[in-house]
């Protein structure tokens, strides 16, 4: 079975830190509030589509975003399908939906177990990308006893759309709260199943191999512990705050970002048995760095991101910012100790705050999720909406 690439176990990779210097010259000022959870704030003009003095000069991608859809209330996870669809999680109402190609919504059912609680509910969803019209989805979402993964069926016995069918429960016990629930899953190239998980708002969890909790799990489809897995358990890496975004590049290589509490959030590049420092690090480890810790390759101040989502296509990785309220690029270069270029900023401002990002199986386009009705933003009549990001040929 094919495993993602690993980068040399405590590789201190070098890192782009936006912020001061190059970010200056491109960022478009934003409202400074706590960046702890997922952030807060707006500074935004509410009309879509004025693109900012960073975005004009902008050289990816060729296209603006189209909106595919609109009227949905707090889309978290977006997994998309062949042909330009995709389904959709509502965090707070639980529901599953299904947006055709041309953007028409239509229900597939309601999670029953979900549980909305501050970032907390229907969260993350999944299906194999091996299977063109998938006879399951896998979905993680918080319950009154904690964090879940299970695995429901789709039923394609009527006319209309597929319709959840009956579940089962692959994974349970994962920390939950009214915030760092984590919640993205997604399947990796070695057809395992991964789910990036919070802290909970106990830091301790994070240290500790033996808890689920601010860890990235691994796991056959099954929601067993993956042949390989370092600590003979679900964990794969640990040390993080809250992540909620994953994407591999064509090599295998696992990226992950992350939020940060006052300082910075991160970019990180993923190796098996992995320890990324939280709570005893935020950002780089620093020149005092016992060599624990590895370091991520991109880090931003919280006011900058606070990313969410993330996606690899057009050797970039693409990562949807909700406090930042843009779309950040970052070039891959392929390189073991330099993989990334300088992040660019893209759309700043034009849409609000971004949830999620996904690429369209068979390339060509990124669908993009807002969160303005998440209690954090400043939404618009069309909000939330589903945006199309047309990519460069």
């Amino acid at each position: 079975m094919e495993h993602p690439r690993q980068y040399p176990s405590r590789a201190r990779l070098r890192r782009r830190r936006v912020g001061a210097g190059v970010a200056a010259a491109v960022l478009a000022a934003v409202a400074c509030t706590d960046g702890g959870a997922e952030g807060g704030g707006s500074g935004r003009s509410p009309s879509p589509g004025a693109a900012d003095s960073a975005t004009a000069a902008r050289l990816v991608p060729p296209g603006d975003p189209e909106v595919a859809a609109t009227g949905l209330e707090v889309p978290w996870g977006v997994a998309a399908l062949p042909g330009g669809g995709a389904l959709v999680s509502e965090r707070d109402s639980g529901r599953v939906l299904l947006m055709t190609p041309e953007g028409r919504i239509r229900e597939v059912g309601t999670v029953e177990p979900a549980r909305a609680q501050g970032e907390g509910g229907l969260l993350g969803i999944a299906v194999r990308p091996d299977e063109p019209r998938p006879d399951a989805l896998f979905a993680y979402f918080t319950t009154a006893s904690g964090n879940r993964i299970a695995r429901f069926e789709l039923d394609r016995s009527g006319d209309g759309p597929p319709s959840l069918g009956d579940s089962e429960v692959l994974v349970e016990g994962i920390p939950s709260a009214a915030f760092h629930n984590g919640g993205r899953i997604a399947f990796g190239p070695d057809g395992l199943l991964y789910a990036a998980t919070g802290d909970a708002g106990d830091g301790s969890r994070s240290q500790d191999t033996g808890s689920l909790g601010g860890k990235i799990l691994r796991m056959t489809p099954e929601g067993e512990p993956a042949e390989g897995n370092p600590f003979g358990n679900l964990v794969f890496s640990y040390g993080h705050r809250n992540v909620q975004g994953l994407a591999w590049d064509s090599d295998g290589t696992l990226f992950a970002t992350e939020f940060g509490q006052d300082r910075f959030d991160e970019v990180n590049v993923i190796e098996a048995g992995g320890n990324y420092g939280w709570p005893e690090v935020e950002g780089t480890g620093g020149e005092d760095a016992s060599g624990d810790y590895i370091d991520p390759v991109v880090t931003w101040t919280t006011d900058e991101a606070s990313p969410s989502g993330a996606a690899i296509a057009g050797n970039s990785l693409w990562v949807a910012a909700l406090r930042g309220e843009r779309v950040w690029r970052v070039p891959l270069t392929g390189q073991d100790d330099d993989p990334v270029g300088e992040p660019e900023s893209l759309f700043a401002g034009d849409y609000g705050r971004l949830r999620t990002i996904t690429a369209v199986p068979g390339g060509g386009d990124l669908l993009v999720a807002t969160s303005n009705r998440d209690s954090r933003g400043d939404p618009v009549e069309e909000d939330d909406r589903i945006l199309r990001i047309p990519l460069e040929d």
